[in-house]
């Protein structure tokens, strides 16, 4: 049986997605914004790592 907290994540999965996705855009923008020739793939990869270290370091906050 699934428990309602997994229901309640399964129904709201494609909002934090779309969520996900806005914050990794706005930092998209940042950087070109403020450096022209930039290398796109570097960036998104830098941008994603960083989203991830903080997605983490929530995690151990909220986890412990």
């Amino acid at each position: 049986m699934v428990q309602i907290e997994q229901k309640e994540l399964e129904a709201h999965r494609d909002e934090i997605i779309a969520d996900v996705k806005k914050l990794v855009e706005k930092y998209r923008k940042i950087f070109d914004w403020d450096v022209p020739d930039i290398d796109q793939a570097v960036a998104d990869k830098l941008i994603v790592l960083e989203v991830r270290k903080a997605l983490d370091e929530l995690e151990h906050k909220l986890l412990g």
